[in-house]
């Protein structure tokens, strides 16, 4: 029976998550893509490479939607043909860029969803549904370095990755004590030129004071591209230490 290596991803519609998607596909991978909106070139990546790329259009917002529709999903796959499953929560969404008491509410509660609930449902229904495979599993949380480094007007998006680091050392503590535990790590990718940098350019640099550093960031040309980011990203996980340090830096 042939095997494959069966990859679950969010936010793979844009940015570094399409990036990894189309990577992963070259690389032979099959794909479960949960993103806001489908992407077409996927789709059609997809099938000229004859791979499996199955799309969710999700809000992570909402994410027991398709936490639920998840455990269903792996259930019904037959472990049999895979050689190895994968999950990486890389959705991440920062709400307005201002101190915590100019935010609204709602914007508040949509960016920590997104940023650490969806990420810790995911993760648990993942681990349950797969917890009597006999492939190896990993799991991949995208951080961010503001999850280690405290910055003005970025409380909310600081506050999810610190979040999302600790939960990650946590599981990774379970899973260390169990016959087959997952792979699990935090991983700073380092700064990217994504949509999410220019919300952080673009932003008043009277109510933003590390606006210039943003900028800086992009006029000496350090900001890697999606796809050089995507490509350290998965080389990261491909390490035979990936889960040996469950945060890390991809520049480690």
């Amino acid at each position: 029976m042939t095997q494959r290596h069966l990859t679950l991803l969010t936010g793979a519609s844009r940015g570094m998550g399409h990036a990894m998607a189309r990577q992963l596909l070259a690389a032979g991978h099959d794909l479960l893509c949960i993103s806001r909106k489908t992407s077409d070139a996927l789709a059609d990546e997809a099938r000229r490479l004859g791979r499996m790329c199955e799309q969710w259009p999700q809000d992570l917002a909402r994410a027991d939607t398709p936490a639920g529709r998840l455990d269903t999903w792996l259930l019904a796959q037959d472990q049999r043909t895979l050689a190895s499953v994968t999950l990486i929560n890389n959705a991440g969404l920062i709400p307005r860029i201002a101190s915590i008491e100019d935010i609204p509410l709602a914007e508040l509660k949509d960016a920590m969803r997104v940023d650490l609930e969806a990420p810790i449902l995911l993760t648990s229904v993942f681990l349950r549904a797969t917890a009597d495979w006999k492939v190896p599993r990993r799991v991949l949380n995208i951080s961010s370095g503001l999850g280690r480094r405290a910055m003005a007007s970025q409380a909310a998006y600081c506050a999810a990755k610190a979040g999302m680091d600790h939960f990650t050392r946590c599981v990774a503590l379970e899973q260390a004590a169990l016959p087959n535990g997952a792979r699990v790590c935090s991983l700073a990718p380092g700064v990217i030129d994504t949509d999410m940098q220019v919300q952080l350019r673009e932003a008043d640099g009277e109510r933003f004071p590390d606006r210039g550093n943003f900028v800086g960031l992009k006029e000496k040309g350090a900001l890697a591209s999606p796809e050089e980011a995507a490509a350290r990203v998965l080389a990261f996980l491909d390490r035979p230490d990936f889960g040996s340090n469950p945060v890390a830096d991809v520049r480690d």
